[in-house]
């Protein structure tokens, strides 16, 4: 059995991840389901030659060493991968996750205008956090796309791996992959301010060290994009001050207060059509919000966020949109909210719990020959209300919202992963 050829039925399948494991067949997960692509399950030999197949002699003696070993591979026509090696049980393990190399644009991954605001300041620090799985990496590379069509410039990215390549078209990339181009981040980023860039993207901030890294980046003039784990743009700023000390936090405050323009927070949910689409947390840097982060008053933030000022907007409120327009059921959209009962409670102040659930796309299209509507031919026509008799029309006889196609889950390149781990391990149960 060759990696190859696991990692070909991984592309052939659409899938998003194989996990390579002992007494087990490969598993590839697809459509959120992992299911076998081989008839036998393999023993810890199959599982370390197929793992050394994948590492030079280099990355096997740090691999012996270190016991973890993450690469950025690409095998000609088959596909770029980004493979996490492991040992779990005193056995090797394996997680292969597909990377799609075609970088989708923001219009195609349906993400607000603001994304394409905010990637074209001039200076300051952009956070775009999330769980591992929800999208940031695709996010962030469609954004720095974004950019490198429509304003010159220099990008410096500090990658662990380097998942999206980025073509030079109005800017020039220098992408940089720890391990191979650069011996760790805090390396690469006490260089960077050296290579004349417009634009930085930090991967993952990871520590203190990177955190201050990206704040004097946006400090000194330049345009800082990072990625954070955190559930919101509320919890991200606590995310934040935790990298410092106590007897530092007043002038962190007062940094972040200056250089801060935006954080941006992502979930994918499954949408109506069997795909996902991103529901989206904005917080941007209104006065209001300078004000409040200055005088270390997080905690208010999210009460601004709420009031939808100066272009922020929580997941509630996106998730409501989402289940307005027909992309997301009931069901998920109180499944992935941070209050599901504030939510419903929206929900019946607009009437939209009064609606039928949207119907999926292609049961609509097979019903659109017989089915009419004044807005839709392909929406259902909602059964008459109680005072229907009076000439007056209730909120349930008007058409359900129809579900908007969402982006491809290939688009996205990711699926939601079995381990909360950032760095693609296997799930503890396995």
């Amino acid at each position: 059995m060759k990696i190859q050829s696991l990692l070909r039925e991984l592309v052939d399948r659409g899938g998003s991840d194989l996990y390579v494991t002992t007494n087990s067949p490969p598993l590839v997960r697809a459509d959120g389901v992992s299911r076998p692509v081989a008839d036998r399950n393999l023993g810890p030999e199959d599982t370390e030659a197929l793992a050394n197949a994948m590492m030079n002699d280099a990355e096997r003696a740090a691999f012996a060493e270190q016991r973890e070993m993450n690469l950025g591979i690409e095998y000609d026509g088959i596909g770029r991968f980004r493979i996490n090696i492991h040992r779990q049980r005193d056995h090797v393990g394996i997680v292969a996750r597909h990377v799609k190399t075609e970088i989708p644009t923001l219009d195609q991954l349906r993400l607000p205008d603001v994304f394409k605001e905010i990637v074209m300041q001039k200076r300051g620090l952009i956070l775009v956090t999330g769980a591992t799985g929800s999208g940031k990496t695709t996010s962030l590379a469609a954004m720095l796309n974004h950019r490198n069509q429509h304003s010159p410039g220099h990008i410096v990215t500090v990658e662990d791996p380097i998942e999206f390549i980025h073509p030079n078209q109005k800017c020039i990339f220098t992408q940089r992959e720890v391990g191979t181009d650069t011996l760790s981040f805090s390396h690469a980023l006490k260089n960077a301010l050296r290579q004349a860039p417009d634009v930085i993207l930090i991967g993952e901030i990871r520590d203190r060290e990177a955190m201050e890294a990206a704040i004097t980046f946006a400090d000194t003039g330049h345009l800082c994009l990072g990625t954070l784990h955190s559930s919101n743009a509320y919890q991200t700023l606590h995310r934040v001050m935790n990298f410092f000390p106590g007897e530092r936090l007043e002038e962190i405050y007062l940094q972040l207060s200056m250089c801060l323009r935006g954080v941006i927070s992502q979930r994918l949910v499954p949408s109506t059509d069997g795909k996902r689409v991103a529901a989206v947390e904005i917080l941007r840097d209104t006065p209001w919000v300078k004000d409040l982060i200055k005088s270390g008053q997080v905690d208010k933030v999210k009460d601004g966020m709420q009031k939808g000022s100066g272009g922020c907007q929580t997941f509630d409120q996106d998730l409501l949109r989402l289940f307005s327009e027909g992309l997301i059921s009931k069901e998920e959209a109180l499944a992935n909210s941070d209050y599901p009962n504030n939510l419903r409670l929206c929900m019946q102040t607009a009437g939209l719990l009064n609606k039928a659930a949207p119907e999926p796309a292609a049961e609509a299209a097979a019903n659109s020959a017989t089915e009419t509507s004044a807005d839709s031919d392909t929406a259902t026509p909602q059964p008459e209300s109680a005072d229907s008799s009076s000439g007056s029309k209730s909120e349930s006889e008007q058409p359900a919202p129809q579900p908007i196609e969402s982006p491809p889950i290939e688009q996205w390149g990711l699926e939601a992963p079995i381990s909360e781990d950032p760095e693609l391990k296997v799930a503890a149960n396995q």
